[in-house]
């Protein structure tokens, strides 16, 4: 609506480049709505040379693809009509999403037929995540990335075909195209992180620390706290650069989202990837592939403590490696089957934000069951939409960047959200102390535990295999747990009492 204008509101985008003047470029946004299942995304305004502070593209950020503008810019275009709407003729009338989500049951000829139909079906044709999903689903990891997801797709299963003149047709630009949707798909690609989301740092650093005092002031209250010094004596920390992996690993292949691939490869795709969600190589058998990544790090001495090890192996994944470009990184979570988790950097630096269980973040949507998470597509988007409204709130997030050699302690229950500010190598560990045994207990034994529990291919007796090993290797323990958490419980009124006649005695 035209009523919209004056409140819309003005930000700067700034490409960064090397030598070169800064090429700015300006973004007003009428409201802000997150991009869950039903996403409606910004109207966003964009006008070149302007002098505003605001948000910095990436120096290697391509040009806009094909054109597409904000929806914003219609509203100061008069006269214009939106070219996406004459493409599209009768199906103009559905939202962006669901032109997508129809385009995803093609296949790739006959997406390039329907690109041939209109500039329209070529703009959304051309949306990278549709070409991802078909070099995922049908290539399973057996692909090398080139360029993008529809040239590599097109390389692989055409080879015939001269895909440097693909190259050279991406550069097509489509006058009057305006989707918030698709913009803001680019945009979250292409933004650095703007450096107010990165200064606050407020989590407790500790170093040297002993295992009782880790235990009394963090564990036990279920705190988080960053730890330094604790993998001082680790080989990975003096190895593991990207040669050594390379060379170590081979042909081995490492879960890389919903795909395995070489380690060789997936850097390569990491080299040349610009895209809203990068994927994460994040593998739970790291060290049974390859036993010397196992041996060259160390469980930190406040973590040893594990219970879960009583099933040896048919306990649920607990560790993982994890290597990820800038900007990849995990959406806001909860560590599975109520365990706590440590993760240790060992190359790189990543960005934390932490929220305590009994508040959930702004933007993030679980369901009653808890079983799923609506949240935005990408976490950028959650720092554009998000993150400010969390500066006034009583219970402010905890934040930090964790650098190489330094280890976070996220307690269970805890909302937390990791993006990568560089590339960055990571190992991270989930466990169970006596702590945190009962909570564990608990959440194994929730009516729709087989949704809840992961890691296991044995959902529905998890539970039970785990209370039995634990009273077979600790006998008593359970009851001695619930006994100390009852009487924890107790009030002062209710422990105190007169033995002789059976009511309460005042004392003060």
């Amino acid at each position: 609506m035209l009523s919209c204008r004056r409140s819309l509101l003005s930000q700067t985008i700034k490409r960064k480049t090397k030598n070169k003047p800064k090429n700015k470029t300006k973004v007003k946004t009428h409201k802000k709505v997150s991009r869950t299942r039903d996403y409606i995304p910004k109207n966003m305004h964009l006008e070149d040379n302007e002098e505003e502070v605001g948000f910095n593209l990436k120096s290697s950020a391509p040009s806009r693809s094909h054109g597409v503008q904000p929806l914003g810019n219609l509203y100061f275009n008069p006269g214009a009509i939106n070219s996406r709407n004459i493409g599209l003729g009768t199906l103009q009338i559905l939202s962006d999403e669901l032109v997508l989500e129809i385009l995803g049951l093609l296949e790739g000829t006959q997406l390039g037929v329907l690109a041939t139909v209109s500039k329209s079906f070529y703009v959304f044709t051309s949306h990278e995540p549709l070409w991802r999903n078909l070099v995922l689903d049908n290539l399973k990891g057996r692909f090398f990335y080139n360029r993008s997801w529809k040239v590599t797709y097109i390389s692989t299963f055409h080879p015939s075909f001269d895909v440097s003149r693909s190259a050279r047709s991406s550069g097509l630009r489509v006058r009057d195209f305006y989707s918030d949707y698709l913009f803001q798909s680019w945009l979250c690609a292409n933004l650095e992180m703007k450096p107010e989301w990165l200064e606050r740092d407020n989590i407790i650093r500790k170093r040297g620390i002993s295992v009782d005092d880790f235990l009394t002031n963090f564990e036990e209250p279920n705190k988080p706290v960053l730890l330094e010094g604790c993998m001082d004596n680790w080989d990975a920390l003096g190895k593991w650069d990207r040669d050594y992996l390379v060379n170590l690993c081979g042909d081995a292949l490492f879960a890389v989202g919903p795909v395995k691939m070489r380690l060789d490869d997936y850097f390569s795709y990491a080299d040349q990837v610009k895209e809203e969600r990068p994927l994460y190589l994040f593998d739970p058998k790291f060290a049974e592939k390859i036993p010397t990544l196992g041996s060259e790090y160390d469980v930190p001495v406040y973590f040893r403590e594990d219970l879960f090890s009583v099933l040896g192996n048919r306990r649920p994944d607990y560790r993982w490696i994890i290597i990820g470009p800038a900007g990849s990184g995990s959406s806001f979570h909860i560590d599975p089957n109520s365990t706590s988790a440590w993760n240790a950097v060992i190359r790189g630096s990543k960005k934390w934000i932490l929220f305590p269980p009994d508040v959930v973040p702004p933007g993030v949507h679980p369901s009653p069951d808890g079983a799923e998470v609506a949240c935005p597509v990408s976490i950028i988007e959650w720092f554009m939409n998000f993150y400010d409204a969390t500066k006034d709130w009583k219970k402010r997030p905890i934040e930090c960047i964790c650098k190489a050699g330094e280890v976070i302690f996220v307690p269970n229950g805890w909302w937390h959200l990791v993006i990568n500010l560089e590339e960055s190598v990571a190992i991270t560990q989930n466990y169970v102390s006596r702590r945190n045994l009962l909570n564990v207990l608990d959440f194994l034994k929730k009516p729709n535990a087989s949704k809840l529990v992961s890691g296991t291919t044995d959902r529905i007796n998890l539970y039970e295999n785990f209370k039995n090993a634990i009273e077979a290797s600790f006998p008593g323990t359970i009851d001695g747990l619930r006994l100390k958490a009852k009487q924890k419980k107790m009030s002062f009124w209710d422990s105190v009492t007169d033995s002789k006649v059976g009511a309460f005695k005042f004392s003060f």
